[in-house]
């Protein structure tokens, strides 16, 4: 059960923090009034940046003013002035015996006024603080936007007594960050980036939508993330915070917030066809809408995403139909030029219950389908079928519905839908082979016959992307070139068999075959949303396989950057999430950031976990890793998670269930064993042609100590597998027992980002050169430390081999050595006698390879703190 973290740490605002601080130090700025909306985290920025002022160099005085003090004189400021006023002084006499009376407190030390809401300051008070600053007193004060100043505040800034800046939302960053300290733990990247949004940067408004979710039960932890379900309980303080933000409104701002909530974004002359102009601006200036500036486009959006939440829950359903269709007649009447107003003008339509158009929801689902919104396209496809789309409505439909884990639901709908042949008949297919796991489903296709060479070739298509999942190469090899230049073949057939063959080249180690392939098949995608939704994914599958088998570091970065990462991991998508988060454990792990690498491969595990389907296929990449680390216990959870799950067939993807299992062995210390598994994994893929997951798992074998059993075939592959990594990798495997062409290896390896082979390279080098007694031993062993110190935690076999351990002592008079600290100073450090100190040093030399003090401290930092 999550427990929420009352007071949680302070996160973000270096800049403003670092600003108040030295305003408060300095001896010419005379103060700083920060300015923001209610709960954007102004009260907490003062209060860091005050409490770590000494009081001895420094008179410090925090006063919060309220609103029931705001109605007494002084009331603001009676936190910090003394307890009785002389009877019968004027009103200036009090305003000057509260001065002195702070400036005998201060006792000559510079004084720092600090005031919380300073707008709710009582007009005795802010003139106090007005004279304050004016004789001297440094002032850090917060005020909420959009409220009444007091005028002597108001003065401050106007006269240039002080500085005046506002306080912006927390960025998506820090917000997380912030999320993450509230919750005491990591929160899922898509929940993460989802409830961060509705948050809009204001820190209580998202520890209110916390506690929301808290009390429905719509935070789920799974392998160490939070995962928010997209339940919204509307508590009603969170609906009392943004009621006290919007106000009371007129009927007109109320339409207009209502609209905006409704149907935003929403063009600008759209919108002020639709209401008066008056109230638009009204709203505006109000900071309940703000108009943003696209080019030559305005669109006017809510200031706060949580407006939208309340606005439309309290809009009543009569007029928020009125309002959805009078937005959609607008948009439609226009013209719709704009990429977004087919689905937005859908959605519209079946808000307010005027959608009849089948053709219309059935494009609009279609380009939901296209941004990875699951849940929309679900909700359109469904609508479209019921307005009589038929049944290409309903094969969308059965492709949400597979990507919601629903695949009987699927089902269902494909058997209720109008009989469209092989178009049903390839859908039901899909559905059952990764909806239910069912590897008959390519039989089922194989056994009809089909007399139209068009829907063979359909069926072809599909049939050979399912044989390659369950590892039948040469069937599916077979089927795809049949496919992929056939004159009757339609557009989306060639285009999966193109993906298929795509696959293949990238597995074989043909980089350029696979990438022509892949840009040729991407160029159709346009026609597979339509006509055969279920398998557009195969694009990014091939191209995910392609930059993975290639350790194509430069290429999974731009993947990374693109939209679609975005779009997967914001939407309802939880396959594309995962999909996007092995690709970034993957990156992570290669440049040795194995703390990145192991939490992006967990919230892989958390998304796929509420998803049965794909439960379990991310656990073995997180066994690698977490072997690698030399967590056995870990690694070993994680491979008997992924055997038992009831995966997705992925007989495709035997490799990495194999590479799992060899890791784990090796971290256990079973490195025969591993050996041995690697190289049955090394011939059979050999036999199946995946020559670039071969050269891998033969260079895992490297990485065991074994480049004799493989460098061979290695130099043999040289000719047959593309890409950057391959010839150093290669090169490496044939470098025998040169020292200096291990270095040189480590050396390109680090350049070209692969940390964790660069350090298992110059590890060799460091092994080969003690053994030599060889002087560039000190190069190897700086090499590997300035490696490892860009890498996390790293326990592999390689690394351990030149981690000896020494004792506490030993340790000791080491680095004191290391330090250039003399024996004789050394035995008088640690009371010893000298020749001890020097028998401690030579039994350190012989343990670390090493020929004396100067190449001490390098090969210190190789070991384990």
């Amino acid at each position: 059960m999550l427990t929420l973290v009352e007071q949680w740490g302070f996160v973000g605002r270096t800049d403003e923090l670092a600003r108040l601080r030295s305003v408060a130090t300095s001896d010419s700025e005379r103060g700083l009034i920060l300015s923001g909306a209610a709960g954007i985290g102004k009260s907490r920025l003062l209060h860091e940046a005050v409490s770590p002022l000494p009081a001895d160099g420094r008179a410090v005085y925090f006063a919060s003013a309220t609103t029931a003090s705001s109605g007494l004189p002084f009331g603001g400021l009676a936190q910090i002035l003394p307890p009785d006023p002389p009877a019968g002084l004027s009103p200036a006499g009090l305003l000057r015996w509260a001065v002195d009376g702070l400036h005998a407190d201060a006792g000559g030390r510079p004084t720092v006024l600090a005031v919380d809401d300073a707008h709710l300051l009582d007009p005795p008070s802010a003139a106090l603080v007005h004279l304050l600053v004016r004789e001297g007193a440094t002032l850090l004060a917060t005020l909420r936007a959009a409220e009444p100043v007091p005028a002597p505040i108001t003065a401050l800034w106007t006269e240039g007594l002080v500085d005046h800046a506002e306080v912006a939302p927390l960025s998506i960053d820090e917000s997380r960050a912030l999320l993450n300290t509230m919750v005491g733990g990591p929160v899922e990247i898509g929940s993460a980036r989802r409830l961060c949004h509705l948050g809009g940067g204001n820190p209580l408004l998202l520890r209110e939508l916390i506690m929301a979710a808290l009390r429905g039960g719509a935070l789920l932890q799974a392998y160490g993330f939070w995962r928010w379900t997209g339940r919204l309980a509307l508590a009603p303080s969170l609906a009392e915070l943004v009621d006290a933000r919007v106000g009371s409104l007129s009927t007109g701002v109320r339409d207009v917030l209502e609209m905006v909530s409704l149907g935003e974004p929403i063009g600008l002359q759209v919108l002020l066809r639709a209401a008066d102009p008056a109230d638009v601006e009204a709203a505006e200036e109000r900071g309940l809408i703000r108009v943003d500036r696209d080019e030559r486009r305005h669109d006017v959006r809510l200031a706060h995403p949580l407006y939208g939440e309340v606005v439309r829950r309290r809009c009543p359903v009569t007029r928020s139909r009125r309002l959805l269709a009078k937005l959609a007649d607008l948009v439609e009447t226009a013209g719709g030029r704009r990429r977004d107003d087919l689905l937005r003008v859908a959605v519209w339509r079946l808000d307010s219950g005027t959608a009849q158009d089948g053709a219309l929801l059935l494009d609009a689902a279609g380009q939901a389908f296209a941004r990875f919104d699951v849940p929309l396209t679900r909700r359109l496809a469904s609508a479209a079928y019921e307005a009589g789309a038929g049944y290409p409505a309903a094969d969308l439909l059965a492709t949400a519905l597979l990507f919601a884990d629903e695949a009987d639901a699927a089902l269902a709908v494909l058997d209720g839908a109008p009989d469209d042949g092989v178009r049903r008949m390839t859908a039901r297919a899909t559905v059952e082979f990764f909806g239910l796991g069912r590897t008959e489903a390519a039989d089922d296709l194989a056994a009809v016959t089909l007399t139209d060479p068009a829907d063979a070739a359909r069926a072809h298509a599909v049939e050979a992307f399912l044989r390659l999942q369950i590892g039948q190469v040469p069937h599916a090899r077979e089927l795809a070139s049949l496919v992929a230049d056939a004159p009757e073949a339609s557009t989306p057939a060639r285009g999966l068999a193109k993906c298929v063959l795509s696959l293949l080249a990238a597995l074989s180690g043909d980089q350029d075959g696979a990438r022509a392939l892949l840009t040729a098949a991407g160029a159709e995608t346009i026609a597979w949303r339509r006509d055969i939704p279920a398998l557009q994914y195969a694009l990014q599958m091939a191209e995910g396989t392609l930059v993975t088998v290639s350790l194509d570091l430069p290429a999974i970065d731009r993947i990374l950057a693109a939209e679609f990462a975005d779009l997967a991991q914001a939407g309802g998508f939880g396959f594309g999430s995962a999909w996007v988060s092995l690709l970034q454990s993957r990156a992570a792990w290669m440049r040795g950031r194995t703390d990145e690498a192991l939490r992006a491969v967990e919230q892989a595990c958390a998304t796929l976990s509420m998803a049965s389907v794909y439960d379990g296929s991310a656990h073995f990449a997180r066994a690698i890793i977490a072997a690698q680390r030399g967590d056995h216990p870990l690694a070993r959870a994680s491979l008997t998670i992924a055997e038992a799950a009831a995966a997705r067939p992925s007989g495709l993807y035997y490799a990495w269930r194999q590479q799992a299992r060899a890791w784990t062995q090796a971290c256990a210390g079973d490195v025969t064993g591993a050996v041995r598994m690697l190289l049955e994994l090394a011939n059979r893929l050999r036999e199946d042609g995946f020559h670039a997951i071969e050269l891998i798992a033969l260079y895992d074998l490297v990485r065991l100590g074994r480049a004799d059993l493989v460098a061979d075939r290695m130099a043999a592959m040289a000719p047959t597998v593309g890409g950057r990594a391959a010839p150093v990798l290669i090169r490496h495997a044939t470098a025998g027992t040169d020292g200096g062409t291990h270095l040189a290896v480590a050396r390109d390896l680090s350049a070209l980002g692969y940390q964790v082979y660069a350090a298992e390279a110059a590890a060799g080098a460091v092994r080969i050169f003690r053994a030599a007694r060889d002087a560039q031993a000190l190069a190897a062993s700086t090499l590997l430390a300035d490696v490892l110190a860009r890498c996390d935690v790293l326990r592999t076999p390689a690394l351990m081999a030149v981690q000896p351990t020494l004792t506490v002592r030993e340790r000791q008079v080491a680095e004191l050595a290391a330090g250039g600290v003399r024996s004789r100073e050394i035995a008088d450090l640690l009371f010893l006698s000298p020749r001890t100190v020097e028998n401690h040093l030579q039994r350190v030399y012989t343990k670390l390879g090493v020929n004396g003090r100067n190449e001490l401290a390098p090969a210190l930092r190789l070991l384990p703190q």
